[in-house]
């Protein structure tokens, strides 16, 4: 279990019934997560939100505004800087926890101390693929999302890294992989970040206990010869992270020498001995 505990722009200020009360930057948002299910509250901590989202009985939900928020807003960790902004379902762009990550994605390149080639697929808003810039590697970001990728292109300009070598494709993962199999192109470092559900560019439907074990399948013959790192995310529910290590277990360790690692990613509570669960990250990394 890691607990990222030194983002200093973000915090978990209380839980309670279903929800989480957190400071991004100087912004409170409260907002829904399901693990949440004891109703005691830090009641005096809860009346300055600045924002709320609030699910429908009829499913899905909306923000509700109580105060002044401007359309996007920054926050910083350490050295990267992200645009934060209310989405449609619940989000702000930045999955915190995956600080653990980004550490992890910057100390393989730099250690790497030769060129290095990252694939960053279901890329989102790009922070692992902005960690990896920083460090010095050319990325290649995917996701089927256009507004996805125009929202990683206002991140990369945010660090200042426009010059860098970065290359994004608004496309459907699966297909981007096959194509890439063709052309015969290698990565030393593979992030994906895949979803449970999720519809490509052009509606192709995709989940993930049918089309994950097929994908990791394909990339790793995307990987060079002398691959650095191969990370997994996973936010599903009953997803198990030996599952995941297995897949890993019976198509990567075959052809490349390395550990395999799982950790589940959590985020702790300020002035409390809580944590919460925010999802499981699986990597391999050279030996």
């Amino acid at each position: 279990m890691i607990v990222i505990n030194d983002f200093k722009d973000y915090e978990i200020l209380d839980m309670s019934n279903g929800e989480k009360l957190e400071r991004w930057g100087n912004i409170l948002l409260a907002r829904p997560d399901p693990q949440i299910i004891w109703p005691e509250k830090k009641e005096n901590l809860w009346h300055n939100i600045d924002a709320h989202y609030k699910r429908s009985k009829t499913g899905g939900g909306s923000w509700q505004i109580y105060k002044k928020i401007p359309e996007s807003w920054n926050v910083t960790y350490k050295d990267l800087k992200f645009n934060l902004k209310l989405m449609g379902f619940k989000h702000t762009g930045l999955f915190p926890e995956q600080a653990y990550n980004w550490n992890l994605i910057e100390e393989t390149i730099l250690n790497a101390k030769r060129e290095v080639k990252v694939l960053n697929l279901f890329a989102y808003t790009g922070a692992a693929s902005i960690a990896a810039l920083k460090s010095g590697a050319s990325v290649v970001h995917v996701d089927s999302s256009r507004g996805m990728v125009d929202w990683a292109k206002e991140n990369v300009k945010l660090n200042n890294l426009e010059d860098k070598p970065i290359r994004f494709l608004v496309d459907d993962v699966r297909k981007f992989v096959k194509r890439e199999l063709r052309r015969g192109n290698k990565y030393d470092i593979i992030i994906m970040d895949p979803p449970s559900f999720g519809r490509g560019n052009k509606n192709e439907v995709w989940t993930i206990e049918k089309d994950l074990a097929p994908l990791i399948k394909d990339t790793i013959d995307l990987l060079s010869a002398d691959p650095l790192l191969y990370i997994i995310n996973s936010y599903t529910t009953g997803l198990n992270k030996i599952i995941i290590e297995d897949l890993l277990n019976l198509y990567l360790l075959p052809k490349y020498k390395g550990t395999i690692k799982s950790e589940e990613l959590c985020l702790p509570v300020k002035d409390s001995n809580l944590i919460l669960p925010c999802g499981i990250t699986t990597h391999f990394k050279k030996n």
